[in-house]
Order: structure tokens, then C-alpha cells, then sequence
């Protein structure tokens, strides 16, 4: 362990942010770094996809030891988010620093002590584990690159019996979490144009029409009186796994004591088996600069989250229609779809399920319970086209209150520890059902 966290503390310190308008130049540090440890920890074959507009990607590969034993590929990503306001930071974001039980810094959590978790499982067994081996190292995953389609292009590269994707973690510290769905994700814009300019409220205010108002009145029809979604078409469902208590959602979310939560029925339902509609964006005169005007035009962009066996353009198509027939005050909306990623859902009953859930069980000294994530990992969906046949397990090194994304991001040594154990008892469970005979 002191080892990996040495290694975990260098690779954070490195600002990888493949961000427009960030310097390529760390990327190409991370990437770097992260080949020398691969080599360290006994992987001589390693090789590098270049995609255009894409940062690198590390592949790499170790045999299997015999001919019956499986593969298995690792993937992960170097690359971080932007650090965000650093002034809302207990230590520079990328200082690596020392908290009671873990380390604080920007990407430790996502996606950084993950690939420590693979480098170190390989090193558990000196370069030679029960298992045969694929590297995929993704340099960025978090702004999107042409990557996410790649891979059924190129079957061959991925070839392999199972995947652990270590992009998440557990749904509480100590609870050993299998992630055995993803929401799909569609966005959607609608903008209203009212009047060629804008013009005095006090003069024509009460006439004119206000395409904020109008957009508003619109935007006001996506939720029940409840905070459930009112759009026809979007499926929903119970969900039958582990979820959030409402404590536990309100300190994940920053939700203060007082303050209603949306919607009805189980979290789980609300997050993961369920859709949601978000307004990220508004177009709309800033208050500190308002002036006395009736507002001429007015848009927001819309996040939709979607059941993750749900088609993503359906659903997307199913929000656009409820938009397009709107006619706020009589006013129409134009309505235009963005982008669109399906989600995933996991067969979780073949044998590198069950080694996984034995392999948890070892590390944890639990039993795992299975959860979802209302995010997306679009190169999931890309992986298993590329190797239908393969099993997707998603688990690892971070956990529900790692700050991901936000201020303060830290990793637990305690679960940094338990997802490296899990992984490296993984391959000698899984290894094990296939000397066994099991069928794949």
C-alpha cells in the first residue's frame, strides 16, 4: 500500500485536464508516467491508440498463462476534471494531501487511484497473474473524444472474457458495491423569440410578450406537482437493488435539512430506474445587468436522464414532442435535440459475476450489493458492441461522498485497499471457475 499510494500521489499531482483550452502537455505527462508503471508492474507489451482529436490511449497486453485460462480487460482513465474554484479547496488541488483515512487532491478519486487499483493488482502478482490481460487506459474520458465509438470498429483490440471498468465505486465507504446499471442521457434545447428587440417594460410591459415567461410557463410542464417527470413516454420502473437512505442522499447531494427532495416513490426509481429532467442552461438577461425590458428571446438547454434499457433518441424524441406541442400564452418553442448516449445494464449471473461477488466478499468481508449510477460511461455501450459475449463489471476505489467533480475530492485508503484486493482475488476466483470447466 505504501507503495500504490506513492505512485497514486504522483500520478495526482499531475493537472491531466484534456479540457479545450488546457496545456496537452500534462496529459502527455500522465500518460507517461502511467507507462513506466505499467512496465514496472510486468506489462512489456504496451501501445498507444491516437484517435484525431483525441488524447492517447494506452493499450497493453499480457498473455494468458495457459490456454484454457481467461482475459481480462482493465480499463480506466487518466484524465480529470478542471479543478474548479480552488478557493473552495482545503489544499491546491493538485498537492496531493495527506486527510485523516485517505488523500485529497483533484482526480485522486476519479479516475486516478482506480488505475492504481489495476497497476496494483498486476504487481500483487508480479506481473503474472492467473489470468490473461488487456490494458485500456483512456486519456479523455471526462470532456469525450471520438473513442467512445471506437471499439467495435476495431474488435479485435478488446477481445477478451470479462471487463472491469473502474470508474466508480462503492455506494457507501464499507458497503462492497457492484454497478449493474447506468442511465442513458439525451440533451435537448428549446429557445422562444418573441419580438425583434427589446423594449421598455414600462411602456409595453403587459402586452408584449416576455419570451422568458414563455420559455418558464414551458419549462414549468416537465414536473408533476410532485417534482416527478410529466413527459409521456419515459419509462420508469422500481428498483429492486440497494439505494440511498434520504440521510444519505441529502449529504451526497448537499441537500440541507428542511429542504423537500423531488419526486415520489424510492430513490432508487428516482435515480437510476427512472428518468430526470434538468435545466443545466439558461440564456437569459443576468440580474446584476438587467435593464427595465421585456426580453426578446430566451433558451435553455435541457439534461435528460433515461432508464438505462431505454433508447436514449426515443426518449429524447419523447421530450421534444412534449416541448413542441406547448403553446405557452399561444406562443410556440423551437425545439432542437443535442447529443444522446444510451445506458447499460448488466447480465449479472454469469461466472465473472459470481467471481466478482466472491472476490468482494473476500476483500470487504460483506457481502457486495449491487447498485446504479445515475451518470454515464459512454464507452461501456462501445465495449459491449465491440464483445457482446464479454461480462461488464463495474466496481472500484471511489465511493458516494469522494467529492468527484466537486471541491475537496478524496479517496479512503480503506476502500483504495479493498477494491485492489478485490481485483487482484477476481482474477484468481475467475481463473479458478475456468480450470473448473464452467461454461463461459
Amino acid at each position: 500500500m505504501d507503495g500504490v499510494c506513492a505512485d497514486l500521489k504522483r500520478l495526482a499531482a499531475i493537472p491531466s485536464i484534456a479540457f479545450p483550452g488546457f496545456s496537452p502537455e500534462p496529459v502527455l505527462q500522465a500518460r507517461d508516467l502511467l507507462v513506466a508503471l505499467l512496465r514496472d508492474a510486468g506489462v512489456a507489451d504496451i501501445g498507444e491508440l491516437n484517435l484525431p482529436g483525441t488524447a492517447p490511449v494506452i493499450t497493453g497486453s499480457l498473455p494468458p498463462p495457459t490456454p484454457e485460462a481467461p482475459t481480462v480487460l482493465l480499463y480506466g482513465h487518466y484524465d480529470v476534471q478542471p479543478p474548479g474554484e480552488e478557493r473552495l479547496w482545503d489544499s491546491p488541488p493538485f498537492e496531493p494531501t495527506d486527510i485523516e483515512g485517505g488523500i485529497r487532491a483533484r482526480g485522486i478519486a476519479d479516475d486516478k487511484a482506480n488505475l492504481m487499483v489495476h497497476i496494483g493488482a498486476l504487481r500483487a502478482y508480479g506481473g503474472r497473474p492467473p489470468v490473461g490481460i488487456r490494458i485500456v487506459f483512456e486519456g479523455q474520458e471526462e470532456y469525450g473524444s471520438a473513442f467512445d465509438d471506437y471499439p467495435p470498429t476495431e474488435p479485435g483490440l478488446f477481445a477478451c472474457d470479462a471487463m472491469i471498468i473502474a470508474d466508480t465505486g462503492n455506494i457507501r465507504p464499507g458497503t462492497p458495491t457492484l454497478t449493474t446499471a447506468l442511465r442513458g442521457s439525451a440533451v435537448v434545447f428549446a429557445e422562444v423569440r418573441t419580438l425583434r428587440a427589446a423594449v421598455h417594460s414600462g411602456a409595453y410591459g403587459g402586452a408584449a410578450p416576455d419570451a422568458l415567461l414563455v420559455l418558464l410557463k414551458a419549462l414549468a410542464t416537465l414536473h408533476d406537482v410532485h417534482g416527478d417527470v410529466a413527459v409521456e413516454g419515459l419509462h420508469r420502473e422500481p428498483w429492486d437493488g440497494t439505494a440511498f437512505t434520504d440521510d444519505e442522499f441529502r449529504e451526497v447531494a448537499g441537500v440541507p435539512h428542511g429542504t423537500p427532495l423531488l419526486g415520489s416513490g424510492g430513490l432508487g426509481e428516482r435515480l437510476w430506474s427512472g428518468p430526470a429532467v434538468t435545466v443545466i442552461g439558461l440564456d437569459a438577461p443576468p440580474v446584476d445587468r438587467a435593464a427595465a425590458a421585456v426580453v426578446p428571446y430566451a433558451r435553455a438547454k435541457l439534461n435528460l436522464r433515461v432508464h438505462p434499457r431505454q433508447d436514449p433518441r426515443e426518449a429524447q424524441a419523447a421530450l421534444i414532442r412534449h416541448l413542441q406541442r406547448l403553446r405557452p400564452y399561444g406562443i410556440p418553442l423551437t425545439v432542437t435535440p443535442g447529443d444522446a448516449g444510451p445506458g447499460y445494464e448488466a447480465a449479472a449471473d454469469g461466472p465473472a459475476y459470481r467471481a466478482a461477488r466472491t472476490a468482494l466478499r473476500r476483500a470487504w468481508g460483506a457481502d457486495p450489493v449491487h447498485a446504479a449510477s445515475g451518470g454515464s460511461v459512454p464507452l461501456v455501450n462501445g465495449l459491449a458492441r465491440a464483445v457482446p459475449d464479454a461480462e461488464i463489471l463495474l466496481f472500484g476505489a471511489e465511493d458516494s461522498l469522494c467529492g468527484l467533480h466537486g471541491p475537496n475530492e478524496r479517496v479512503l485508503l480503506s476502500e483504495l485497499r479493498g477494491a485492489l484486493l478485490a481485483e487482484a482475488a477476481f482474477m484468481a476466483e475467475y481463473a479458478a471457475t475456468y480450470r473448473a470447466g464452467e461454461p463461459r
